[in-house]
């Protein structure tokens, strides 16, 4: 790989500040057009906040894309904030339809999952769970069998990102001790939770917002990705395996030392009672959102566990991202959709399920899933059997997220916690397993969803 000399790395840096200096720029000169043009001349303001929503858009997604704006200290909630914050102040989208384009339901579904989910981690369950599957392992390709099983059936109920926060370290400890290489089995638990998180509503940001636009009902959603989520799990095992012959060939048994756990019966009972509650209320018709939200807050009903504990477990940034997300989608929406662009976008039909399911995955690549859903809604909301589009979307911009270690936060997360124990997955490592993954599953979930 060749790097860039330090010549070219000052004036890549300056590029990009300079960039992000005209967007902002930009906005705020747009803020005072209404001033500085006659009373009578309201088309040059329209032109105006449509140029500054385009710019502030385009500058925004490109940002969340790459994940940083090189030159600055800034991640990609605060990205987020920043792009939203100049929606408003461009005049783009007036502060009370900001307001608006938030969808509560989607930030009120996460806030609770992430409380029920730390509650899980912090009683011990998680590692209690991963103790009694390792202990039972008793040949590598049953060992990666289990990974995957537990990544994938957890990641379907509880948001993916958190299951490989918790499951990451836990699966590097155990294939360590046990002599094996970790790389097949730390893929495993990336690609597993993202294709488990395919089956339900809260499997994965991208489902929670779906399922709060469409109001597709819990049960209705995992009946027809379930069996999806299913199929891709049980191929991954068999295509992991191909292509990491060495690790899964011979009779090998595995004396795994499983990893320390320090429960709270107490508190795991609890929390284990409280996730199945929840889970049932989801599949009973109750709006998730509602479910998530009282069981989360129960569950701060405790003596054992000071609240700020819990607290430093949420993603509160990811929440943050999600705000802007939402206002910055919403400014694109007023300054620059009309009929016009709406018409040429339905000349792609986006109403056949193949063609739809494609246009997803590379849109999830480009810019991430989250951001893809946000950009495809205005162009999946007036197509016929919308429920049916709404879920080839959730399928496929899920699986598109195992095509390469950038598709989806679950990755990086795996990645990151990897790197911080001396074991390195390269962009190659992780391509020559997820973009074979991606294409089969994606190829089960869209004649599934084919009608």
């Amino acid at each position: 790989m060749v790097r860039p000399t330090p010549d070219r790395r000052r004036w890549l840096l300056t590029l990009s500040v300079a960039l992000a200096g005209l967007v902002v720029a930009l906005a705020i000169a747009t803020s005072l057009v209404p001033t500085l043009l006659p009373p009578g001349d309201p088309m040059s303001v329209v032109l105006a906040r449509r140029i500054a929503g385009g710019m502030i858009f385009a500058g925004s997604y490109l940002a969340l894309a790459v994940g940083r704006i090189p030159g600055l200290s800034i991640d990609r909630a605060g990205i987020a904030l920043v792009g939203a914050g100049l929606m408003v102040a461009s005049g783009a989208l007036p502060l009370e339809d900001a307001y608006r384009a938030v969808d509560l339901d989607t930030i009120t579904l996460l806030l609770g999952m992430m409380i029920v989910v730390a509650s899980l981690r912090l009683s011990g369950f998680f590692a209690v769970a991963t103790r009694w599957v390792l202990a039972h392992a008793r040949r590598p390709w049953v060992l990666l069998t289990a990974v995957v099983a537990v990544s994938g059936v957890f990641s379907a109920f509880l948001v993916n990102d958190a299951i490989c926060l918790v499951l990451a370290p836990l699966v590097l400890e155990a294939t360590v001790a046990a002599g094996r290489r970790p790389l097949p089995y730390l893929l495993a638990v990336a690609m597993a939770s993202n294709i488990g998180s395919t089956a339900t509503i809260t499997g994965n940001p991208q489902n929670i917002m779906i399922g709060a636009f469409s109001h597709i009902p819990y049960a209705a959603f995992a009946l027809a990705l379930g069996p999806v989520a299913l199929a891709g799990l049980v191929v991954t095992v068999p295509l992991i395996v191909a292509l990491h012959r060495a690790e899964f060939t011979g009779t090998v048994r595995l004396a795994v030392a499983p990893p320390k756990s320090d429960a709270n019966r107490a508190l795991m009972t609890r929390a284990v009672f409280a996730t199945l509650v929840m889970i049932v209320l989801f599949f009973a018709g109750v709006v998730p959102a509602k479910a998530a939200i009282v069981i989360g807050g129960l569950l701060l009903l405790t003596r054992r566990i000071k609240s700020r504990r819990v607290y430093a477990e949420i993603d509160w940034s990811l929440l943050l991202m999600f705000a802007g997300l939402f206002i910055i989608v919403a400014g694109a929406r007023h300054a620059l959709l009309g009929p016009g662009m709406i018409a040429a976008v339905g000349r792609l039909h986006l109403d056949r399920v193949p063609v739809l399911s494609a246009v997803t995955a590379v849109v999830s690549n480009l810019v991430s899933n989250v951001p893809a859903v946000l950009m495809l809604k205005p162009f999946v909301d007036p197509l016929p059997h919308q429920d049916n589009a709404w879920l080839v979307v959730a399928m496929s911009s899920t699986l598109a997220g195992n095509f390469s270690v950038l598709g989806s936060i679950a990755n990086l997360i795996v990645v990151q916690r990897a790197a911080g124990s001396g074991v390195s997955i390269g962009f190659w490592d992780y391509f020559r397993v997820g973009a074979p993954l991606t294409f089969i599953t994606l190829g089960i979930g869209t004649l599934w969803l084919w009608k």
